[in-house]
Order: C-alpha cells, then structure tokens, then sequence
C-alpha cells in the first residue's frame, strides 16, 4: 500500500484497501467515478481494439481477383495466431518474467534502477503500437469531419466525389440520382457553414485530400526482397506523436502518459495477437484463469511488482488520495477472445451469404483398387460473397443518420452497410467482461484486498460466449472456426444434403478439374517453389540486363479516386 492512501481498483495489482466499512465507499462519489473510469477505459480500448482488428473471413472471397501468388492488403494483415500450446507456455512464460523482476528488485534494493531501465525500455518498444493507435484515431477524426457519405437537410443521401471534388445525390444505396444540382462543399450538415466562401471550400478540398489519399512506399534491398505498402498522411502524423510520448513520457513521471502508453500496447497487441480458434482461447483464458488466482492469492509477487514498478504494465487513475489500478494483461487477456468473437460474428455474416452453384466437372480419384480412376460428374460449387471493408466508417455511420444524428438506420451503399453485420457474440463477450469487472470490484469491497480481476473476467467472457452459442445452436461453428488459413478457400466443389447445406468437402476446382488424389502439402509446397524459381527467374533477367538495384525506397502518391 502506498503512503498516499490506499489501492483501490478491481485488479490483482491491488493491495489492502483498510480504512472504512466497503458501504461507506458507496457513499463516496470519488471511489464510484474512479472505479467507472478504470472500468469504462478498458471496455473503450477493447471495443476501438476489436474493431480495428477486423479482416477478411474466411467465409469471403477477397475484394478483387488476384494474380496467382498475389496478396492483397487485408491478407498481408494477419496477426501472429496462438496455438494450443500456447495456453501452456502463456502462464509459465508469465511467472517467470513476474518471478525474475521480483528478484530483481529485490537484489537491487531500489526500484528506482529498475524504473529507470524498464521505462526506457517500454517507451521504446511502445512506438509502433501508439503509431497504430494514433493514426487510427486520427483516420476516425477524419472520417467525423470529411465522411463520403452524409443525409442532406432534406433527407436525401449524399456522395463526395473527391476527384471532381463535388458532392452528388444518390439513392440510399449509392447510385447517383438525377435531378438535384451537385454541390461543391466537403463538409457535411452545419459544417458547411465553415466552407461558404468559395476560398474556404478550396482550402478544405485540399485539407481533405491530403488526409485521405495513400501513398505507396516501396522498399527493395537486393538480396533481400522487397516490400510495399500504402500509408496515409495519419500514419505520418502519428509516428511523430508516438515519438514525442515516448520521450517525454521517459523523462517525466506523468499517469496521462503511462496510461496512453499502455493504451497503446493493449491497442497493438489487439492487431498482433489473437487465438486461432475458441479452443485455443479457452486454453489461455483457464491457464491465465489459475496463473492470476496463485500469483496473487499465494505468492507476494504480483502485488510488489505491480505496486514498486512506476512502468506503462497497468493503467493508474487516482483521485484524491486513492490510487486504482488494472494490469494491461487483464484487458489484453480477455480482449484477444473478445476480439476473436467479433470476427467470428462477422464469419458467420458471410457463411450466411454462400451459396452453390451446380457445374459439370471432371473428377479424378482413387477406386478402392487404389486406381486412379477420372469421370465427368455434376456437383455443387461453393461461391463466396466479395468482402467488403467492414472498418473505417465511423464518420458516414454517424452522418448518414442525417439532422442530429437522430434518424433510424436505412438501407445503405455497400461500403457503409458492411459495417453493420450481426455482433451477437461480440457484444454478448462484451457483456461477460463489464459482468466481471462488476463482480471484481464486489469482491475488493467485501473482502477489502486486492483481487485477482481474471478469477472473474475469464468466467464471465468465456461464459457469455459459450453460453451463446448453446442457446443458439451455434456451438459446432464455434468449433469449427479458426483463423490457421485451413478453411479459407476458393472455389471448393461440395457436397450437399436435403436442406441444400453442404456436408462433405470433395476437392478444391482447378480448369474445371477436382484431382481428389493430390495431397494438400504437397501442393502448397509445389505453389512455394514455383513462386521462389518466379522471383529467381525475375532477378536472373535483370541482371543480363546490365545491372540491378541494389537498395530502393521510393514513395508515391495514388490518385484521388483510388482513396479508401
């Protein structure tokens, strides 16, 4: 316990709260504030988090064709999946490095070493996680006061058309309509007063412009390989905010600071982490579940260290003289799996959307001889719905809902509408853990010591979501989900039951050919050489052409029309 008063958040970083009976701290509206905040924190990082972390299904075709051996963008931004084993490793990984800072500091005899080391290390290593979260609170700002879409006064949709730079009517699904005069302002509703002069309304064309166009940066180091990607002028502002925190959070003592750090990381780790499946985040979750119930309840490590350590491992509100606090593992713990249902919602939006068509094929395939055997066949091919970005439409949600933002949801262009598929799970997740938190903080009141906030978070995220899918007769696609690339396929020739739903996986079809007799890896690992012999092929041709690049960085703008 501090000098300055005692602990009191929900986490098991909390130390003995003393002093009077847990009523009087009801009465208390400094102790309720401060607990409404830590709570509310955490459930906002969590929601931004799980919606930025959303990608393409599995269940959905990518956006456009591709070339052969193409990615495209949303495939290149797959976060590093957990695996089973993972539920193992998680916890002793954990208390090893919780057991050696221990240790450490109390070799030390001064903490003060250790937050010095640590803070530098942190804010380090903390960059590329605020660079994340800044440019996307910088996007969603952007979307606020330059959406694509907003409802004039009279109710009619309007479309920006950054090109021309002029606003055009369409119906509500997107087509242009005839018969209302084009406009030229950028700024929806009263915002439009800002851009009456015709100067104004040039000056703001060009602001939007250069807050939503890409530019596309190529690397290439010779003997290396090469890489591309897009970024935006919010990526560029960010990087230079997620600089100056950094710095100026190493060199000062600053709660604001240390608590935007470890936002950030949470936000990060919510982009780089995730389970592959509810297996494995059920695995986690209980493993994490008994790791924060010993730590806290059996041994003095977690307490000390989370009490002595003035580093961004947790998030400090403090009013008055009362501290609380509630370690990042108790909401990037519970929010990887919070995160994970939101894009298993969004799964289960696009399975609804499959349908199958029947095509003549040729199947080849093993008799029970062994022998291969080839005959023409008619059966069912699996087509997948285009995916659609369901991100980055906070604004046109918003302004699309026209005067006062009071007008219910209509039907929408594509672009906004995919925002709006079923979150039953997610919000049925988000449920258990604000339940959780609720109880935890019962707890710290009732027994007036710190509390383990998992004991209480994993029943109730992995309950609400378990649960769900039972009452919903959902649980053997809960099961069947992962997020490993198993089921991401194209064009897959199956087999189907009565009710017209498929139940056997014959083969993937190729040129109008299904060759059930190929086996997978063997494929995949033909698919690898081809490409490796492709790009030595590429190389070869310009070396005899005299010379080659050795080092390249180049960065280009995209066209206006090409913003996303």
């Amino acid at each position: 316990m501090p000098a300055d008063g005692p602990l009191d958040g929900p986490n098991s970083t909390v130390g003995d709260l003393g002093g009077p009976s847990y009523l009087q701290y009801f009465q208390d509206l400094d102790f309720l504030l401060l607990e409404a905040k830590l709570v509310f924190s955490a459930l906002a990082i969590i929601y931004l988090g799980a919606h930025s972390a959303l990608r393409r299904p599995p269940s959905a075709a990518p956006a456009k064709d591709r070339k052969p051996g193409q990615k495209d963008d949303e495939d290149e931004r797959v976060s590093q999946g957990l695996e089973p084993s993972d539920a193992i490793m998680f916890p002793v990984m954990a208390a090893i490095a919780l057991v050696s800072l221990y240790y450490l500091m109390q070799w030390l005899q001064d903490p003060n070493i250790l937050n010095k080391i640590l803070r530098w290390y942190m804010s380090a290593v903390s960059i590329v996680s605020l660079l994340s979260l800044y440019a996307h609170g910088i996007e969603v700002m952007t979307s606020l006061v330059f959406p694509r879409f907003w409802r004039a006064s009279d109710g009619s949709l309007r479309a920006v058309d950054q090109k021309t730079r002029s606003v055009k009517a369409c119906d509500d699904v997107g087509n242009p309509t005839s018969g209302v005069k084009e406009t030229n302002n950028p700024l929806p509703g009263p915002l439009a007063l800002l851009a009456a002069p015709a100067r104004a309304r040039k000056v703001f064309w060009e602001i939007r412009s250069l807050l939503t166009r890409h530019w596309m940066v190529k690397l290439q180091v010779h003997g290396i390989g090469k890489e591309e990607g897009k970024i935006k002028f919010a990526h560029m502002v960010g990087m230079l905010m997620a600089v100056a925190t950094a710095i100026v959070y190493s060199t000062t003592t600053s709660p604001f600071l240390s608590n935007m750090l470890g936002y950030g990381m949470c936000y990060g780790s919510f982009l780089l982490l995730s389970p592959t499946d509810y297996l494995t985040s059920t695995l986690v979750l209980v493993g994490l579940f008994f790791y924060d119930i010993i730590m806290v309840f059996y041994t003095p490590y977690m307490v000390t260290v989370a009490t002595k350590l003035d580093v961004p491992i947790k998030l400090t509100f403090e009013a008055a003289q009362r501290k609380s606090i509630l370690g990042l593992g108790d909401i990037v713990v519970p929010g990887m799996v919070i995160a994970l249902a939101l894009r298993f919602d969004l799964w289960m939006h696009y399975v609804r959307k499959i349908k199958y068509e029947t095509t003549d094929l040729q199947l080849i395939e093993k008799d029970p001889s062994g022998a291969i055997v080839s005959r023409n066949e008619v059966k069912h091919k699996e087509v997948k719905a285009r995916y659609v970005n369901a991100k980055g439409t906070w604004g046109d949600s918003l302004w699309v809902r026209g005067t006062m933002f009071l007008l219910g949801p209509k039907q929408l262009p594509p672009t906004l509408e995919a925002s709006r598929f079923p979150k039953t799970y997610f919000y049925a997740s988000m449920v258990g853990y604000f339940l959780g938190m609720l109880v935890t903080l019962a707890m710290l009141l009732i027994f007036k010591r710190g509390q383990p906030a998992l004991l209480y978070l994993v029943p109730g995220v992995l309950g609400s979501l378990w649960l769900t899918g039972l009452v919903r007769g959902e649980i053997r696609q809960m099961w069947t989900y992962t997020e490993d690339g198993s089921i991401d396929t194209i064009d897959v020739v199956v087999d189907l039951d009565g009710d017209g739903k498929a139940i056997k996986t014959i083969g993937e079809l190729k040129d109008g050919v299904v060759d059930t007799t190929k086996d997978k890896d063997e494929d995949e690992e033909n698919k690898k050489k081809e490409s490796e012999a492709q790009a030595q092929e590429d190389a070869k041709k310009s070396d005899s052409k005299g010379g080659h690049k050795v080092f390249l960085l180049s960065i280009e703008t995209v066209a206006d029309d090409d913003e996303a």
